[in-house]
């Protein structure tokens, strides 16, 4: 006889999560977060802002799943993942997707409907499969959700989200001069440079 799977009502997803991350990110609860992605690498990049206001790198973890290759989002179905400045707000949680928790990144952002781009629903979720999301694992997700959840509670607006080619170092950038997709990378460049020297998000407020 087939065993059904056991559904996990959302409100004790949310809770379970913040359970299992209290004892080890209990300290971060309720900061200001911001996340930063580079597709090449296939890592997230998690900053907390300390008491002092000064933000902390706190954890770097590899994306499980993405599909797609460097270069932007730009229409429907073309399997890619975004790159750009994105926000998180609290309507962006999702304790109710198939891949057990989710935020939506926002996409497509101001600059990219300016651009005619299409898509929706570009999630970084649980699991370990994805197609134009950001596939962290069941277990990355909890922690990831829950700080962001903690930091909407703590009455944080929204959570900055970058996501990036690659290491956008000048050798890099001039490496890529033929790219078709030069001239986007040109308009994200400020933001790499922004955080590597500031150590700050970027708010680019026309991008999102």
């Amino acid at each position: 006889m087939k065993t059904e799977p056991t559904i996990i009502p959302p409100e004790l997803r949310v809770a379970m999560a913040r359970q299992h991350c209290l004892a080890e990110l209990g300290a971060h609860f309720g900061k200001p977060v911001f996340l930063r992605i580079i597709k090449e690498e296939r890592i997230l990049e998690l900053y907390v802002q300390e008491a002092s206001r000064h933000w902390e790198h706190l954890k770097t973890y590899s994306i499980a799943a993405m599909s797609g290759t460097i270069g932007p989002k730009t229409r429907e179905g073309d399997h890619q993942a975004p790159e750009g400045f994105y926000r998180l707000h609290p309507a962006a949680m999702n304790p109710r997707s198939r891949f057990y928790l989710a935020f939506n990144i926002g996409y497509p952002n101001s600059y990219d409907k300016m651009l005619g781009r299409t898509g929706s629903f570009i999630m970084v979720h649980g699991g370990s499969s994805s197609v134009g999301c950001f596939a962290m694992t069941d277990a990355v997700i909890e922690e990831l959700y829950t700080l962001v959840q903690e930091a909407f509670s703590a009455g944080v607006k929204f959570i900055p989200v970058q996501i990036y080619p690659f290491r956008m170092t000048a050798e890099r950038m001039a490496a890529e001069r033929q790219s078709p997709h030069y001239i986007f990378w040109q308009h994200i460049l400020p933001g790499w440079n922004h955080t590597e020297t500031t150590h700050t998000p970027y708010d680019d407020t026309d991008s999102c």
